[in-house]
């Protein structure tokens, strides 16, 4: 068995889109000089798994860097409020599947959000206690493949396996030279030649035959 499952958050975890769009809407109507409409769902979900400045020069292509790296502070203060009073949406059997993988494997979360937003994960929905650690590019100002390496050295991991949906977290375990498993039923299209689950329950097994006993 794997002695370390580090996971990616948005996407393989829960699903946040609505408090991270509000989020940007918060920002929006306080700065009615910037010349867009409001931010939607879709847009936010195009983004996921990039790191934050990325997604500002997405969500804000015309603006200069400084106006992004502002608007981006006041977002990522406006999501985490959000997100620590409401949370987001835990995909089905998320906690008891944690608690069955951590009686048999250290736990982590690896993102490439900003710091803070992962504790609204732990903080809303009361999950911390599954996890051993966490890391995310926002800490570090590192990319996640960075970061999955980072988990695996610092906490000794002999057979860590990276979790994860879109094709960013498949290159950044490769990268790190840890196995991947796809969270199929995230943000992220198919990945070919890769492991992959379509729920969230389906993991532990699949990470057993990955890696039997």
């Amino acid at each position: 068995m794997f002695d370390g499952v580090l996971f990616d958050l948005d996407g393989t975890l829960w699903n946040a889109t609505v408090r991270i769009c509000e989020g940007w809407n918060v920002v929006l109507r306080r700065h009615p000089e910037i010349a867009r409409p409001l931010v939607t769902e879709a847009e936010v979900a195009a983004t996921m798994g990039l790191m934050m400045p990325d997604i500002a020069r997405k969500i804000f292509p015309v603006e200069d860097e400084a106006t992004r790296a502002l608007l981006l502070q006041e977002h990522e203060e406006a999501e985490c409020a959000l997100l620590r009073t409401y949370g987001g949406v835990l995909y089905p059997a998320v906690e008891e599947t944690l608690a069955a993988l951590s009686a048999r494997a250290k736990l982590f979360v690896v993102s490439n959000c900003q710091d803070g937003y992962i504790q609204t994960f732990y903080a809303a929905h009361k999950l911390e206690r599954y996890f051993t650690g966490f890391e995310c590019a926002g800490r570090t100002g590192q990319p996640k493949s960075h970061n999955i390496a980072l988990v695996a050295r610092q906490y000794g991991l002999e057979r860590p396996v990276y979790v994860g949906d879109t094709l960013l977290d498949c290159t950044s375990a490769q990268e790190a030279g840890v196995p991947f498993l796809h969270a199929a039923y995230g943000f992220g299209g198919p990945i070919e030649g890769v492991p992959a689950v379509h729920a969230f329950a389906d993991i532990p097994a699949a990470l057993a035959a990955m890696c039997p006993p």
